[in-house]
């Protein structure tokens, strides 16, 4: 509301004035509320230059002109909301009177109950300063649409910001699944690689579909840091590519030994992190491929295989 209010009040100009009051500070006075466009009772009893109190009295003394659709008491918190974003009405957060909104058709009854010359020409003022205000609002409808989308997405990422800040003050904060599309393969050989190198005490991989690409991602690992890979079948081939991976870099030891009991799914362990594979991590992003922290006890895993 502040900051379309302040968009209008510099965009839809009408040179019209009654005793020094101007379009723009009508239109300042405009508010939404209820998706209507209203003033309140105190703006509009300063406008004709009467009390508040007084204004509303002549109200009650002919209701029946006004319908709840020409002037509707506001809530307490539709109050507060008011005075949030209007500093010229703060004085009525603590008012212990109820204070009331009127649309443009009830500016055009007060008119007629006010019976003056100056609250008709007041009135004709506020009612141009309605008019002017719609037709802007209709010209830029694409405009506070985008302005809403942007404001709905900072609110949302501020949001996604004060969970991030919360779960790192109180430790909390866990690692998200990861889906990689299919021709991604850089991008997903790049997330497990740097998985590997934040190894703190150990790297084992389970995984029925070994080869050299799958060694070559266990490389990342810092010295001193071991690592087992556990598959199916373990051949010369295999072997051999493991000697002279240790051979090359005897710093960062390579062991591969035959799962005792057939794994259907993969996995991969980071110290006592546990992430589930959707595919051999030798695959990683030739096809859709996820990788995502399960929040088992990894003993849970390792003990069947």
């Amino acid at each position: 509301m502040e900051k379309k209010n302040e968009i209008i009040q510099k965009n839809t100009e009408v040179v019209t004035n009654c005793d020094h009051l101007t379009s723009t500070h009508v239109q300042s006075c405009i508010l939404t509320i209820r998706g209507l466009q209203v003033v309140i009772d105190r703006d509009l009893a300063a406008f004709y230059g009467v009390e508040t109190k007084r204004l509303n009295e002549a109200v009650k003394r002919n209701i029946m002109r006004f319908p709840e659709r020409y002037r509707f008491q506001l809530s307490k918190e539709e109050l507060l909301e008011v005075v949030a974003n209007c500093d010229h009405l703060q004085q009525l957060k603590f008012s212990p009177t109820p204070h009331y909104v009127f649309t443009e058709e009830g500016v055009a009854q007060l008119s007629s109950v006010l019976r003056s010359e100056k609250a008709v020409k007041v009135s004709i003022m506020i009612m141009d300063a309605f008019v002017a205000m719609r037709r802007f609002l209709s010209a830029n409808s694409g405009m506070f649409q985008r302005i809403e989308v942007l404001e709905k997405r900072q609110i949302a990422t501020d949001q996604k910001i004060e969970e991030v800040l919360d779960c790192l003050e109180q430790g909390t904060l866990k690692d998200k699944a990861h889906i990689f599309s299919a021709g991604q393969i850089y991008d997903a050989k790049a997330f497990i690689t740097n998985l590997v190198s934040q190894a703190k005490s150990r790297v084992i991989l389970i995984d029925g579909y070994v080869n050299a690409t799958t060694i070559s991602l266990l490389e990342a690992r810092i010295e001193g840091i071991p690592a087992k890979i556990y598959t199916g079948t373990v051949g010369a081939s295999l072997n051999t590519l493991v000697s002279q991976f240790n051979g090359q870099y005897p710093q960062k030891p390579l062991s591969i030994h035959r799962w005792r009991t057939e794994q259907h799914d993969r996995w991969l362990v980071i110290d006592n992190q546990l992430w589930h594979c959707g595919a051999s991590i030798k695959d990683a992003g030739l096809r859709t491929f996820g990788i995502d922290p399960i929040g088992l006890d990894v003993d849970i895993i390792l003990s069947q295989v």
